[in-house]
């Protein structure tokens, strides 16, 4: 079914059912040929297509004339039934033409009676305007008529200030009177009447607010709280509520704080005694007005903190003008007492608010942003960041000596990182609202750790790839990885420090070697940081954090071992410092194998049942530096450490054997073809059967044997260590080569 434009519907013929299009796409109305034939050829090639419209063009014609036919008479007769349809249209125009007319002046007509009512409708509320301002004129003055009646004050004379005595139910009455008389006061707000009676507005206002500061004022002193009560109900009627609260700022709050909070006070007493005694003010002078103002009772007179606005501000003032002194933070350890003792009366303070709204008001206001303002906080941590930061680096100055007295660590530069981390997050200097900084500051002396440890392994580096010294040094430097302890003439320790770099001078100092024994103090020092950082963060850090509503505390641990762990990546490289030393000195004494053969060549010495001599030479200062340091080192530092020298020595010691082997097999070809050549038999020793080459293949057997034993004995599993396989293989094959 289809729409023409007529609004009839219609279908179109249907066609072959193999036709390869719709047909009924040519009647939507975003019918385009273009995007038809694009369509259709993906379903058949355009031959198909063109066959296929041929046919359904048929059909639409067919169709077409069929539908001719079938209303053949209705065309036929279309032209006979429009005759005089002219004439008609003719004579419809006249009536039509004075229909308008009429229309027209009736229209006319209706927009002039509703202009008339709407100027009647204005006029009307012009008048109510008017008489609701004249009424409000007339109430202003009656209410300022019936007031100066009830306050007995004479119409053209000045106000004495002092009426006489109002009841409360007068007062009442006189300002619940008073605030109508407001209400119409603003709604007339520039009337010339209003102007007129301004002044005895005025004089009432000062007349009502006397004889309620006199009845406030009476009940505060006998502590009648009807009267309180009427008087703060008459307040708040009136608008006047801060007029209240200053009232009983200035007559009550503030002769009291001023005998208290002052310098004389505080030079007699400690300033936590001060903040004693003002809290005690609260409960002894504000327990009838929070009594009166707070509670669920229906007679409580609400809208009204008197410890906030009223008592609060006044121990502001005088702190700000009265004990200026206790804010001066050039006394660091005074300044953190004070703040304490300040911090700790705050929290009481609020304690003594009547409600979570009133704490909310109460650190809003400005008066405390203000006295938190005072405080130098930021001062105070320069001070402290000085004192701490300053005494970090002149540790840093002393180099890696260790420490003399007590420590947890061996080296001064340790337990002054330590000392402080953990200085930051004593009772005596940490300040909640200084927790970030000392957080950041700890950050900062892990980076200024880093920092050091870089610039003493590259000093260290330095020294070693010199070429030579200055011509008035010795041509050679004592090795200090040998003599932990260098001493001058005078046995004055050497110091060496990378941090802060000395001044340049004209005379170049001796830079002495790192020894082994600080390396290894700055080791062992560098584990323990590394695990009790973290004890610091969960015992101490994370909980001042969280007391501090900082619950984010998973970054600042990250943040803590990203700086520990940047400052340990550095212990590989100095961990290499000493295992080279000890391998350098360990390997000396591999260069005695060499001389096996000649212990045997011919000395007619007995078949070897005990290793060399070397060996234990070769394993001596691997024993004695495990025993010097086995304090310091713990079990996986010590396995490693062995490990990486065990490697190192059993390459070397691989590749000596295997030359000496090497060297014998040949010498021992040698003397086969000699011996051969003149007719004996193979190399014999006249002792008995066994020749020169096999008895030093049997030593090198029992010196490997007893070497990779060595490696079991302290610890090592020899087939971890790399070069074992060449070892066991040289000791196989001399075997072989005995048994053949």
């Amino acid at each position: 079914m289809t729409v023409d434009a007529a609004g009839k519907s219609f279908t179109l013929p249907s066609g072959p059912a193999t036709l390869c299009f719709d047909k009924d796409e040519f009647m939507k109305k975003d019918f385009q040929v273009d995007k038809f034939i694009v369509d259709c050829r993906k379903k058949a090639p355009l031959e198909t297509l063109r066959d296929d419209l041929d046919l359904y063009l048929k059909v639409v014609r067919s169709a077409m004339i069929e539908l001719i036919n079938k209303d053949y008479a209705d065309f036929v007769n279309l032209s006979t039934n429009l005759v005089g349809m002219d004439k008609a249209i003719v004579n419809l125009t006249t009536p039509l033409g004075q229909l308008k007319e009429e229309v027209l002046s009736v229209q006319t007509a209706m927009d002039e009676a509703i202009e008339a009512v709407q100027e009647k409708i204005k006029q009307q509320q012009e008048i109510r305007h008017k008489k609701a301002v004249l009424q409000r004129l007339i109430n202003i003055t009656l209410s300022v008529e019936k007031i100066e009646k009830l306050l007995g004050i004479q119409q053209g004379t000045e106000s004495s200030g002092s009426p006489g005595h109002l009841t409360g139910p007068l007062i009442e009455r006189v300002a619940t009177e008073f605030n109508k008389l407001q209400f119409y006061v603003t709604r007339s707000k520039g009337h010339r009447l209003v102007e007129k009676v301004k002044p005895r507005i005025a004089t009432i206002t000062t007349t009502l607010q006397y004889s309620l500061e006199g009845s406030f004022l009476s009940g505060l002193e006998t502590g009648n709280t009807g009267m309180l009560r009427q008087c703060l109900r008459t307040y708040a009627l009136i608008d006047k509520t801060r007029d209240a609260e200053d009232l009983f700022r200035e007559h009550v709050v503030r002769p009291h704080m001023e005998q208290i909070i002052n310098d004389d006070f505080l030079r007699r007493h400690d300033v936590s005694v001060m903040f004693e005694q003002v809290l005690t003010f609260i409960p002894d002078s504000c327990s009838v007005l929070n009594n009166i103002t707070t509670g669920t009772s229906g007679d409580i007179v609400r809208g009204y903190d008197f410890v906030v606005n009223a008592v609060f501000p006044e121990i502001v003032r005088n702190l700000e003008i009265r004990t200026s002194s206790i804010f001066a933070p050039g006394n660091p350890d005074v300044f953190h007492k004070k703040y304490s003792i300040f911090t700790r009366f705050l929290d009481a303070f609020e304690q003594c608010c009547v409600s979570q709204a009133s704490v909310k008001r109460l650190r809003q206001h400005t008066s405390y942003i203000s006295i938190i303002g005072k405080w130098s906080l930021p001062v105070y941590f320069q001070i402290r960041f000085q004192d701490i930061a300053g005494s970090f680096e002149a540790a840093l100055c002393s180099g890696l000596n260790s420490t003399s007295g007590p420590s947890e660590f061996r080296l001064v530069s340790s337990n002054a990182l330590w000392f402080s981390l953990t200085h930051c997050w004593s009772d005596s200097i940490s300040l909640p609202a200084l927790t970030h900084r000392f957080v950041k500051l700890n950050l900062q002396c892990l980076s200024r750790y880093k920092t050091w440890l870089d610039e003493v392994y590259q000093d260290e580096v330095s020294r070693k790839t010199e070429s030579n010294y200055d011509s008035k040094q010795p041509s050679s430097v004592p090795d200090r990885l040998s003599n932990p302890s260098p001493t001058g003439s005078s046995g004055e320790q050497f110091h060496r420090s990378s941090s802060p770099k000395p001044a340049v001078t004209m005379e170049v100092p001796v830079r002495y070697p790192i020894s082994t024994s600080q390396i290894v103090s700055l080791m062992s020092d560098m584990n323990k940081l590394s695990f009790k950082i973290f004890e610091l963060f969960e015992d101490t850090i994370k909980p001042q954090l969280n007391a501090i509503g900082f619950n984010n505390t998973e970054n600042v641990k990250g943040a803590l071992k990203e700086g520990i762990d940047a400052a340990c990546e550095c212990r590989p490289r100095f961990w290499n410092m000493v295992t080279e030393d000890v391998i350098k000195k360990c390997s000396v004494f591999l260069a005695q194998v060499n001389d096996i053969p000649r212990l045997y060549r011919r000395t007619k010495k007995e078949v070897p049942s005990k290793p060399s001599a070397y060996l234990s030479g070769v394993l001596k200062p691997l024993n004695q530096f495990c025993e010097e340091h086995s304090a310091a080192l713990n079990d996986q530092q010590k396995t490693e450490f062995l490990t990486h020298v065990f490697a190192a020595l059993s390459q070397q010691f691989a590749e000596v054997t295997s030359e000496v082997l090497t060297s014998t097999k040949k010498m021992e070809e040698s003397l086969r073809r000699l011996k051969k050549a003149r007719g004996g038999d193979k190399e014999k020793e006249k002792g008995g059967g066994i020749s020169d080459s096999d008895k030093i293949r049997s030593q090198i057997i029992i010196d490997i044997k007893t070497f990779l034993g060595q490696v079991e004995i302290m610890g090592v599993q020899p087939d971890l260590i790399e070069g074992y396989s060449k070892i066991m293989a040289l000791a196989q094959e001399s075997e072989s080569d005995m048994a053949s």
